[in-house]
C-alpha cells in the first residue's frame, strides 16, 4: 500500500485523535459509576505513574527500532484501553484500565513528534505543529458534536466510540506512515537489545544534562503535571457539585461540558491562525514569550475557577484554561525540538520531558486528591493552580539569555 506523505498523514491523525473527548468519559465516571474526588485523581495518578516508568524506554525504543512501530502499538493499545473504559463498572478496573493506557501512551508519546521533526525537518517543525493543532480543533469539535449527540442515548457506547476512533488511527499508521528520515541504529553498533537501548537512553540523558535549557523546560514540566492533574480529575465534579448547571436551559451535563468544549476550540481555531502568522513573521523567536504568556493566562484561570461562585464565572474560567492549554502543547513542543540537535536522540529527550510532566502528576495526583477528600474540592483546584509559580519561574529563568547561564554551562557534563 502506498503511504501517505508525512504533513498529510499528520493533519489527518491530528483530526481523528482529537475526536476522541475526555469530556464524555469524565461525565460518564462522575454520574454513571460515581467516583469519588480521591478516585478520579488516583485513576490520573495510576496512569502517570504509568508514564513515568514506561515513558523513557519506549521513547528510547522509538530512538533504536522504528518510530512507526512505536506509534502503532501506541494507538492501538491507547484506543483498546479506552473503549474497555466503557465497557467496565468497577472503579477498580477503571484505574487499572487508564493504567494500560498510560503504558500505550508513552510508545506515542517522543516518538511522534519525532518522527514528525525527523520527516519535515526542525526548522518547518513550528508552523507545522500549531497547523496540526488547527486540525485538531476541526477534529475536537466533531468528535464533540458526534459524541455528545451518541451520549444521549447511551454514555457507554460514546465512551467506547472514542476509544475505537484512536484504534482506527492505529491501523492507519500501520499501513500509510512513511519513515523516510529515520535511521536505525545499525544491528552492530547495537549489540545485544539491552545494550542498544542502554546506550541511547543515556546518550539522551547526557543531551539534556549538558543543556540549561532543556534543563529548565524539563523541570517546568515537573509543576506543570502536578497543576494540570488536579483540574483534569476535578473541574467536573467541581461544577456539578459546588457550583451547579444553570437551570434556565434544559441541557444535561454532557452536553453542557460539551459546548464549552466547542466554544473553546471555535477560539482556539481563530487563535492559532494568528499564532502562525506571527511565528512565521518574526521567527521561533517569539515562541518563548507567547509560551510565558499562555502559562500566566492558565494560572489566573485556574484560580478564578477554582473560586467561582457562578456558573458564568466558571465557564469563562474553563474556556481560557482549555483554549491556553491546548495552544501550550504545540508550542511547548517547538521551543523543546529547537533545541535538541541530534535527532539520534529527539524521542527519548521528549520523552524525558513527558517523564518529568508525568512524575508532577504522579507525585502531586495524590496529595492534591487528599486535599479534595478533606477541605474540599475548591481546596484541591486552589492548591494546583498555585502550584504553577515554580514552573513560571523556570519560564522566565529560561528566557533570561535565552536560557543560557554561563556560570552552570562551564560546568562538566557527567559521562
Amino acid at each position: 500500500m502506498r503511504r501517505l506523505p508525512a504533513l498529510k498523514l499528520f493533519y489527518a491523525l491530528e483530526v481523528l485523535l482529537s475526536m476522541p473527548t475526555w469530556v464524555v468519559v469524565s461525565i460518564y465516571l462522575v454520574r454513571d459509576l460515581h467516583l469519588s474526588p480521591l478516585q478520579l485523581v488516583l485513576m490520573g495518578t495510576a496512569m502517570e505513574a504509568a508514564v513515568f516508568l514506561f515513558e523513557v524506554p519506549t521513547g528510547v525504543v522509538a530512538d533504536t527500532y522504528s518510530r512507526r512501530a512505536s506509534l502503532v502499538v501506541g494507538f492501538l493499545g491507547m484506543g483498546l484501553s479506552w473503549m474497555l473504559v466503557g465497557v467496565v463498572s468497577s472503579p477498580t478496573a477503571v484505574i487499572a484500565l487508564w493504567a494500560c493506557w498510560g503504558v500505550s501512551y508513552t510508545f506515542t508519546s517522543g516518538a511522534y513528534q519525532a518522527w514528525l521533526a525527523d520527516e519535515i525537518g526542525v526548522e518547518k517543525l513550528g508552523p507545522a505543529l500549531l497547523r496540526g493543532a488547527r486540525f485538531g480543533f476541526v477534529g475536537s469539535l466533531a468528535g464533540l458534536g458526534a459524541l455528545v449527540a451518541l451520549s444521549t442515548v447511551s454514555l457507554r457506547a460514546a465512551v467506547i466510540t472514542g476509544g475505537a476512533i484512536t484504534f482506527v488511527c492505529g491501523i492507519a499508521t500501520l499501513f500509510l506512515m512513511p519513515e523516510h528520515g529515520f535511521t536505525r541504529v545499525p544491528r552492530a553498533e547495537r549489540g545485544a537489545p539491552w545494550r542498544g537501548l542502554a546506550a541511547t537512553a543515556s546518550a539522551g540523558a547526557r543531551f539534556v544534562r549538558a543543556r540549561t535549557l532543556l534543563l529548565l523546560l524539563v523541570a517546568s514540566e515537573v509543576f506543570s503535571g502536578m497543576s494540570s492533574e488536579a483540574y483534569d480529575r476535578l473541574k467536573e465534579a467541581h461544577v456539578l457539585r459546588d457550583i451547579g448547571l444553570p437551570t434556565a436551559v434544559s441541557l444535561t451535563p454532557t452536553e453542557w461540558f460539551g459546548a464549552v468544549a466547542a466554544l473553546a476550540t471555535v477560539f482556539g481555531f481563530l487563535v492559532v491562525g494568528v499564532l502562525i502568522r506571527r511565528i512565521e513573521r518574526r521567527g521561533t523567536s517569539q515562541v518563548a514569550r507567547v509560551l510565558v504568556a499562555l502559562l500566566v493566562a492558565v494560572f489566573v484561570a485556574e484560580l478564578l475557577f477554582a473560586r467561582a461562585g457562578a456558573f458564568g464565572l466558571a465557564l469563562t474560567a474553563m474556556l481560557v484554561i482549555t483554549l491556553a492549554r491546548s495552544l501550550l502543547a504545540p508550542v511547548y513542543m517547538t521551543w523543546l525540538n529547537q533545541q535538541i540537535t541530534d535527532s539520534s536522540v529527539r524521542a527519548t529527550v521528549i520523552s524525558i520531558a513527558g517523564q518529568a510532566d508525568a512524575v508532577g502528576q504522579a507525585a502531586g495526583g495524590p496529595a492534591l486528591g487528599a486535599i479534595g477528600n478533606a477541605w474540599g474540592i475548591r481546596a484541591a483546584l486552589t492548591a494546583g493552580a498555585l502550584v504553577l509559580l515554580p514552573a513560571l519561574g523556570f519560564y522566565g529563568r529560561a528566557l533570561r539569555h535565552d536560557g543560557r547561564e554561563p556560570e552552570l554551562d562551564a560546568l562538566p557534563v557527567a559521562t
